[in-house]
């Protein structure tokens, strides 16, 4: 497709994937385990790059349902809603995430909502 909204798809697709592999790195390098100044910064360091990843892969897939001209989904779960809609196929098009990744996505959107209220 030669649309130029891919250009922004991809930056968010690729801003997801360094703060999910940023978070990685930050998880395996560990020392969240006391009360220190340096576990609070590991702690939020792991929390932000989570839920950085969890909104750039957001932002991405309702760039696409906007360039493929469906409605965003509104309401209270719109967060569950959009990724559960990403993982089905629609009228006219495949499902935009599989299965595996539809699933990964759900505990990154778990995680973002207990992060963003602990």
């Amino acid at each position: 497709m030669s649309d130029a909204r891919w250009f922004e798809i991809t930056a968010d697709i690729e801003s997801a994937v360094v703060h999910f592999g940023r978070a990685v790195e930050i998880f395996a390098a560990g020392g969240f385990g006391d009360d220190s100044l340096d576990s609070y910064k590991a702690r939020m360091a792991l929390l932000h790059a989570m839920q950085s990843g969890h909104i750039s892969l957001e932002s991405a897939l309702l760039r696409v349902l906007n360039l493929l001209g469906e409605e965003e989904p509104s309401g209270r779960d719109w967060h569950a809603d959009l990724i559960r809609r990403a993982a089905v196929a629609g009228d006219a098009r495949p499902a935009i995430l599989p299965g595996e990744i539809a699933a990964a996505a759900t505990e990154t959107r778990r995680f973002r909502h207990v992060a963003t209220r602990s």
